[in-house]
């Protein structure tokens, strides 16, 4: 007979006739009445109400029956905590218990109740479980320390278990040693300070290196990863920790292996002996090259984890090409993968055989494999300089296949080598402009034009296949956009003669037409060279070009050497650190240590890594393209642009000083610079240091009537006040009884808000009595996404009860003082930004102008990056953070009398669009 059917059961008042049936004193009818509770609760129906009945049955012998009580109090007591303090008694006696696995049931148990009054009682069990006589009950309790650490940390080190779990490595039996060494590599990872709570010595790794081979093969990679952690005080200690991890590699278990490779890897840059590294380097092939023989989600973590090994010793797998050769079965992950690593170990001395099998694989049916196929062709010909003519030979064939996809990546990666190899394989131009209408990908496209443009001497037709790009320019992706512009002024560059008129036309597009800041930028810049020094825009549009790199798509160093210490985690499979995916990791980051040191003690496993900055640092930054020379620049007359001999050339006529509002001509009025704004590029770019004082107070508003407060009547608002949020509230006792006592508390809420400190009411508050109260929050609390995004429920108690309501959060209360975005970063950014993460607003009835606009907005920590003027309408670029980190960022269309805004508002969380719109609509509304 199975238990299925404990899980059939539709009853009706099950309730009153398990309570029945727990009270029995027949052991059996007590029995089967648990697992029918057991089951309701697996199945979801809630039954915390028999929790003493079911309580009063863990004072049994039958162990069947005292697992089944002790799931029971696992899931209830969080919600039952008084309740379960009547289990307490059992507990400790039952870690008494002759027999060990009720002892170790016990203090399993006890550690997984996470209620702090339990606690408090589990420290003396525990203790006595560290030193149990029986293995089992002391690699229980060793776990069992760890979880403790978690609800309590400070109660663990008080307790001394800390150096009780290290006193329990030196353990003899291996299980308790390896669970000894999880636990406290659990504590060291949760560590607040980041600092590990208790470090390893010589003495400490050689008792684990001798439990090593006796563990499981769990216990293996908790000894091992714990090893990994550990810095040898020299070569020597190294070199022996290696030759004892060495036999690892033999193991069954692809996560042991992939464990012992991780702590390989990481040794083998501190020894200097460079014959112990290359016979270590040889032994490490063959288990690699095994994980590889696996089922193909186990290939599939190993190939990940196999790139970064190649990228950091392409030595250790360079014989080993051909188990990276595709197989017809293969999943297309595998594939991929596969392919990835084909092309970090191409050399000249394989490169005839990897060809050959990327040239089978650009006639599979599988697309994505194909193209993947195609462009790694493309990088071994920039890889490989021998093998260059062969692969254009190849590519070359495979277009004249006139297979949609397989055309479009050949020219992509025919660009690149184009860039690579100048002046080498021009002659195959004319092949690709006769696939020019077969193209319909953004990538492929805009390599198709940058190569007319590059080349637009060698192609007679150059101004007529531009143009005919052009005549689609709206409905362009922004890639192919920039890229004809660029290509258009480098024909008209080479050919002035007869391309004014294209060139003109694109301008205007670029400039007027388009809503992409990115492009109207480089419109502008193109525009501004061209008409006041033609000589420079020669030098700068057609300046020669820098040969690209060997491999494009490597890991950055460092990144690469931290993904290195996580092999065989989940950061070596997203090629991520932990950091970027594992909500409160501390900011460490552990690196490996600088390779041939000879005191390897001194380099450190981690290192402080400050919070990743989304704006990049000034010098790592092009040239600013928003804060080139905007003054005004005096013209006697407009001369025609038959070609460069004629001085500065203005090609539209009004040039770029109309268009911006900076010539002074035009007959357009230029707003007056506000005061410390650093003149024009002070009122275009930055406008100074805002004053805070002006910042936006919403009125209170009624968050709690009487009515349903019990008296209490409860009005509010929220604002911010030298970077901190306040919650303003007006209590009024409304009842006919004295109040006292209050306190509050917030549910789990979108931004984390939770109070800073108790709520001061002055007590007692008497009948009609108000009083005010302003609380200060802060935004570290834990985090649900609500609807709307800024709702946010309150809990009210005082000595008459505890009362609920809900109220909104002003968005803007939410934006930070540090949200002045780079101008660069900006551009970028919007770019960056998907289309579809682009939300439109309309402001209606308003009367500010645009400089207003920006000093309202900046009092509220709205920061201007740039401003202008388009055809009279004033173009608002804007920056926003919010306590999150998440930036907004926004573009303000104000019409010139207009009383109708524009809004257009991008972030890469498009969730909190609507909040920061109904933030503009509050502040220009105030």
């Amino acid at each position: 007979m199975t238990d299925a059917k404990y899980f059939t059961t539709t009853k009706k008042g099950e309730i009153f006739e398990l309570k029945s049936e727990l009270n029995s004193d027949k052991k059996e009818k007590k029995r089967e009445a648990v697992k029918k509770v057991i089951a309701s609760m697996t199945v979801g129906k809630d039954v915390s109400a028999l929790f003493p009945d079911v309580v009063n049955c863990m004072q049994t012998d039958n162990l069947e029956l005292k697992k089944l009580v002790y799931l029971y109090l696992m899931n209830y007591a969080k919600s039952q905590p008084d309740m379960a303090i009547m289990a307490v008694n059992t507990f400790v006696k039952d870690c008494e218990d002759p027999n060990p696995l009720i002892r170790a049931l016990a203090v399993r148990t006890m550690g997984c109740i996470r209620v702090d009054k339990i606690t408090e009682y589990l420290c003396e069990p525990l203790r006595k479980c560290l030193k149990d006589e029986d293995p089992y009950v002391r690699k229980t309790a060793a776990v069992c320390v760890a979880k403790l650490y978690d609800i309590n940390a400070q109660l663990v080190e008080d307790q001394g278990f800390l150096e009780q779990l290290k006193d329990l490595l030196s353990d003899s039996n291996p299980m308790v040693v390896a669970n000894a060494v999880a636990a406290l590599s659990e504590i060291n990872d949760s560590s607040p300070s980041g600092v590990p709570l208790v470090e390893m010595n010589a003495p400490t790794i050689n008792k684990l290196l001798t439990a090593l081979n006796e563990c499981t093969e769990w216990g293996q990679i908790f000894i091992l990863d714990s090893l990994s952690n550990y810095n040898p005080k020299d070569e020597r200690e190294a070199q022996s920790i290696c030759e004892r991890i060495t036999p690892r590699l033999a193991h069954a278990n692809a996560a042991v292996v992939l464990s012992a490779v991780k702590v390989l890897m990481k040794y083998m840059e501190m020894i200097n002996d460079t014959e112990f590294v290359t016979v270590l380097t040889r032994k490490l092939a063959p288990p690699l090259v095994t994980l590889l023989s696996s089922e193909p989600e186990v290939q599939y973590v190993a190939l990940r984890n196999i790139n970064l090994i190649v990228q950091k010793r392409p030595d250790i797998l360079k014989h080993e090409m051909k188990v990276f050769f595709v197989k017809y079965n293969d999943p297309i992950y595998v594939k991929l993968e596969k392919l990835d690593i084909m092309i970090r170990l191409a050399s000249q001395a394989n490169i005839a055989q990897v060809l050959s099998e990327l040239k089978e694989y650009a006639t599979e049916v599988d697309v994505d494999f194909v193209r993947k196929a195609v462009r790694a062709i493309g990088r071994c010909a920039i890889k490989v300089e021998q093998s260059a003519e062969r692969c254009v030979a190849t590519l070359l064939d495979l277009i004249q296949t006139k297979v949609n996809y397989v055309v479009q990546e050949a020219i992509v990666v025919i660009k690149d080598i184009f860039r690579k190899y100048p002046n080498k394989y021009e002659s195959i131009i004319s092949t690709l402009c006769e696939n020019l209408d077969t193209l319909d990908e953004p990538e492929a496209r805009a390599s198709m034009i940058w190569i007319i443009g590059e080349y637009a001497e060698r192609i007679d037709n150059a101004d007529e296949l531009l143009e005919s790009f052009l005549e689609g320019f709206a409905d362009e992706n922004s890639q192919v956009q920039l890229q004809l512009l660029t290509a258009i002024v480098k024909l008209f560059l080479k050919r002035p003669a007869d391309t004014q008129e294209l060139v003109q036309q694109v301008l205007s597009l670029a400039t007027q037409d388009s809503d992409n800041p990115d492009l109207r930028d480089r419109g502008y810049i193109y525009w501004r060279l061209l008409s006041t020094d033609p000589a420079a825009a020669k030098e700068v549009v057609l300046a020669e070009k820098p040969l690209i790199s060997e491999e494009t798509d490597l890991l950055e160093p460092t990144l690469l050497d931290e993904l290195i210490c996580h092999i065989a985690s989940l950061a070596s499979v997203y090629h991520k650190p932990p950091s970027a995916f594992v909500e409160g990791r501390a900011g460490l980051r552990k690196a490996l240590p600088a390779r041939g040191e000879g005191g390897v003690a001194s380099s450190s496993v981690e290192t402080t890594s400050a919070h990743p900055s989304v704006i990049p640092s000034h010098d790592t930054l092009i040239g600013d393209l928003l804060s080139m020379d905007l003054n005004p620049v005096v013209q006697t007359a407009a001369q025609p642009a038959s070609g460069f001999g004629g001085g500065h050339v203005d090609l539209l006529g009004g040039g770029l000083d109309a268009l911006l509002d900076v010539g002074g001509g035009g007959g357009m009025s230029q707003a007056a610079p506000p005061p410390g704004g650093g003149g024009l590029l002070g009122d275009i770019f930055g406008l100074g240091g805002g004053d805070q004082s002006g910042a936006t107070v919403m009125p209170k508003v009624l968050w709690l009537p009487a009515v349903k407060g019990k008296g209490l009547e409860i009005s509010g608002t929220f604002s911010r006040r030298n970077g901190q949020i306040y919650m303003d509230m007006t209590f009024t006792n409304r009842a006919m009884q004295t109040m006292s006592g209050f306190a509050v508390q917030f549910n789990k809420n979108s931004f984390g808000l939770l109070p800073a400190q108790p709520l001061q009411v002055p007590a007692p508050l008497t009948p009609n009595q108000s009083c005010e109260a302003s609380l200060p929050l802060n935004t570290t609390g834990p985090v649900q996404k609500m609807d709307p995004l800024n709702n946010l429920q309150v809990a009210v108690k005082n000595n008459v009860d505890v009362l609920y309501y809900a109220c909104l959060v002003p968005m803007h209360v939410y934006f930070v003082e540090d949200g002045q975005m780079d101008k660069r970063v900006f551009l970028q950014t919007w770019k960056d930004i998907p289309t579809q993460n682009e939300v439109q607003y309309t402001l209606t009835n308003m009367s500010h102008s645009s400089d207003s606009v920006v000093q309202k907005m900046q009092q509220n920590n709205v920061f201007t990056i740039a401003k202008r003027n388009v055809e009279g309408q004033d173009m608002l670029y804007q920056s926003l953070k919010l306590t999150n980190g998440v930036w907004v960022l926004v573009e303000i269309k104000i019409p010139p009398g207009g009383s109708v805004y524009t809004l257009s508002i991008k972030s890469v969380t498009v969730d909190v669009a609507a909040g920061v719109y109904q933030a503009y609509e509050n502040i220009l509304r105030s």
